[in-house]
């Protein structure tokens, strides 16, 4: 006994290939935009904390010195030394 295949077993064999194909390509080209944005995403966070680090890195170097330690007290947090009146002004 031999089983013969016809044309609309060929047919439809190669239609499910080709829509699994599809899928399968599909569902990797969006996970593969998914990352891409994420890697996007956490370039754009690396180089903000690199500026960050490196203006903090400016202000502890410069705070080593004492008359710039007092100058930055003063303006921050509104620090005064004795027999002094300090008044805030915002614009």
């Amino acid at each position: 006994m031999k089983i013969q295949f016809g044309r609309r077993f060929w047919i439809v064999s190669t239609a499910v290939i080709v829509v699994f194909t599809v899928f399968v390509v599909g569902r990797n080209a969006l996970h593969a935009v998914k990352i891409k944005r994420q890697i996007n995403a956490l370039t754009r966070e690396q180089s903000y904390y690199s500026e960050k680090i490196a203006q903090d890195s400016t202000l502890l170097e410069r705070l080593k010195y004492d008359d710039y330690l007092e100058e930055y007290a003063r303006e921050n947090y509104h620090m005064q030394g004795r027999n002094e009146h300090v008044y805030i002004i915002r614009e």
